[in-house]
């Protein structure tokens, strides 16, 4: 094998790259599946939980106050999107679109997870928390065609929409994400 004026081989040189990236594509797939057990999945089940708790013990529309004047758990039903938006999408159509809505999202998680070589564990976190809130959320549409909201903070006659662990999990990476790209320095390819 011919050797370069650095006294490497191109296999070498190969093979270091492999190293660099990951090891392989052998190692992404085995890197996804670390990081839902160990992220995805708890954060999927402690939405799942707390919605539970809430279904079986708070009737809907009714709640109790955590902290006066802050924050209540009320049970509340959303029929659309995060905090209510895409709401008064009709009946037939409204669980097909958000399935699609969050079938496409996940594909373009998982295309982009599959492809990140050196990217930080904040890129990768961000990207987890966004499959788990989309998860936890298209489950409730499937077991009840809508999703249970609690969380409901308030200060005065200003109240935020009641919303779950999922939408915050949804929010929280799409802040993230836009942190990411706005203010992290780009890596060269």
């Amino acid at each position: 094998m011919k050797k370069k004026e650095n006294g490497r081989t191109l296999e070498d040189e190969g093979l270091e790259l492999i190293r660099e990236s990951g090891g392989g594509q052998g190692k992404r797939p085995r890197s996804f599946l670390m990081w839902g057990i160990f992220l995805v999945l708890p954060l999927y089940l402690a939405d799942q939980f707390t919605k539970w708790l809430v279904y079986r013990n708070v009737e809907v529309g009714t709640g109790f106050t955590v902290i006066p004047g802050f924050f209540d758990i009320i049970h509340m039903r959303n029929t659309g999107a995060a905090f209510g938006i895409l709401r008064d999408i009709p009946e037939p159509v409204r669980t097909y679109f958000f399935l699609g809505i969050t079938l496409v999202a996940l594909v373009a998680i998982f295309t982009i997870f599959s492809r990140l070589r050196q990217r930080s564990w904040f890129f990768k976190a961000i990207l987890c928390l966004i499959v788990a809130g989309a998860l936890g959320n298209l489950t409730d549409r499937f077991l009840f065609g809508e999703v249970v909201d609690f969380l409901s903070f308030y200060i005065d006659r200003f109240r935020w929409p009641t919303f779950n662990l999922a939408d915050t999990y949804i929010s929280l990476g799409m802040v993230g994400l836009l942190v990411t790209v706005v203010f992290m320095p780009k890596e060269q390819e």
